[in-house]
């Protein structure tokens, strides 16, 4: 099971878009992954939270979190493989390890926790909750943004994870992390 929970190393920078439910994750890695031509990790979670809703279960318990790690880590271990310069993640196992710990009173289980805090990727997007909740079937505390906000916050410095924060309008959170991401790929090449 752990060997499903590892990162693959890989020759690509990774960026992972990294904050709060509703901040414009999805929408920023999409159009980030558009405008490089590389691959997209897409939020494994969201996907598997989707079937236990529509399910009769309609609750995430903890023992469902390694299942979900374990399809976040396959899809983007998959990815990198194909990816040439750069891999965009929707997420990461840390954001993961964040809301284990947000909805269940401090827990993480400690496989995740490991994988969570030993994985690299050059650099976090932090999304600000600047812009308007949608709401749908998974997510529910439009309340608590501020609160789950400085959890990831937190973590990023907790953890010494590289991170920028992005806050703004769609066009203006695009045009920073292209510039970001360009200092990186051109600092690799060096």
């Amino acid at each position: 099971m752990e060997e499903k929970l590892a990162q693959r190393p890989s020759s690509c920078l990774k960026i992972v878009l990294f904050g709060p439910e509703s901040t414009g994750k999805t929408t920023l890695s999409e159009d980030l992954s558009r405008y490089y031509g590389e691959p997209l990790v897409r939020e494994y979670m969201r996907e598997y939270l989707q079937e236990v809703w529509d399910s009769e279960k309609r609750i995430c318990e903890p023992a469902d979190l390694i299942p979900i790690a374990e399809g976040q880590m396959q899809a983007e271990n998959k990815l990198a493989e194909k990816a040439n310069k750069l891999l965009i993640c929707d997420t990461n196992l840390l954001e993961l390890k964040v809301y284990s710990e947000a909805y269940y009173e401090g827990y993480c289980d400690p496989r995740l926790l490991k994988h969570a805090l030993n994985h690299k990727y050059h650099l976090y997007f932090l999304t600000y909750i600047d812009v308007p909740w949608t709401p749908d079937d998974l997510r529910d505390k439009p309340e608590d943004r501020e609160r789950m906000f400085q959890r990831f916050l937190s973590t990023l410095e907790t953890h010494q994870k590289p991170f920028v924060i992005l806050k703004g309008d769609r066009e203006t959170r695009l045009k920073i992390a292209v510039e970001k991401i360009d200092q990186l790929i051109k600092t690799k090449k060096k």
